[in-house]
């Protein structure tokens, strides 16, 4: 799952990060609130956090906006706030959720858990097809045979593959959601993880395979 955090304290954004790609989240940072709209109107993302005090353009003004546009997007405010007026105006721009610095780091898991939850196509904890199943509460893959943790990038891999089964998935595709539409790597990054992939697959005893469709992308589809 695809985040971006706008936090213009850089300590704090550098702590944040690694909380949450420790939890599986890739994660886009930027520092002002300029930065994060051309993110969220440019990228694919599955939630962003906002800080309401940025340079350039406030959290708030950030929210307006791409709810403006029609972007849905769940969306978790950060302030130092505390006055009630400001978490009623926060939720009535149309934000999912407010947290108020400082914060417990289970908590803000917990309330991004939460409102990315809402979305319908994340309703199922456990993703399947055949006898594959991904476990979205613990990133692990499982067969007949065994069961497997997957890293961060291999999870919203296979998260993607399995939300789509039998459809194939353009390889800039990925590269959006997994890396981000600005990354620096190279397309060919993915075929590197898809081995990866395919190699835990095969110690599972699972009769459905990554197959390619050359030059498009990838599709997950059960071995006759």
């Amino acid at each position: 799952m695809r985040l971006l955090l706008a936090e213009d304290e850089k300590i704090l954004s550098d702590a944040l990060v690694t909380i949450l790609t420790h939890s599986n989240y890739s994660v886009d940072a930027v520092y002002d609130g300029q930065e994060a709209l051309d993110y969220l109107e440019n990228g694919a993302y599955d939630g962003a956090v906002l800080d309401i005090m940025m340079p350039k353009l406030d959290g708030l003004s950030v929210l307006k906006k791409i709810r403006s546009e029609g972007n849905t997007i769940p969306v978790l405010l950060l302030t130092a706030k505390s006055e009630i007026d400001d978490r009623v105006e926060g939720l009535d721009c149309g934000a999912d959720d407010y947290l108020t610095k400082p914060f417990a780091s289970k908590e803000l898991l917990a309330r991004i858990r939460a409102m990315t939850r809402r979305q319908p196509e994340l309703q199922d904890t456990v993703l399947r097809l055949g006898n594959l199943s991904l476990n979205r509460a613990d990133f692990t893959l499982s067969g007949p045979d065994s069961s497997v943790r997957l890293a961060n990038k291999e999870f919203q891999m296979m998260e993607m593959l399995l939300g789509n089964p039998g459809q194939v998935i353009p390889t800039e595709r990925f590269m959006e959601k997994v890396w981000g539409y600005d990354s620096e790597s190279e397309i060919n990054v993915v075929w590197v993880y898809i081995s990866g992939l395919r190699k835990k697959m095969t110690t599972l005893g699972t009769s459905i395979q990554i197959k390619a469709a050359r030059g498009v992308g990838y599709s997950l589809e059960e071995m006759q």
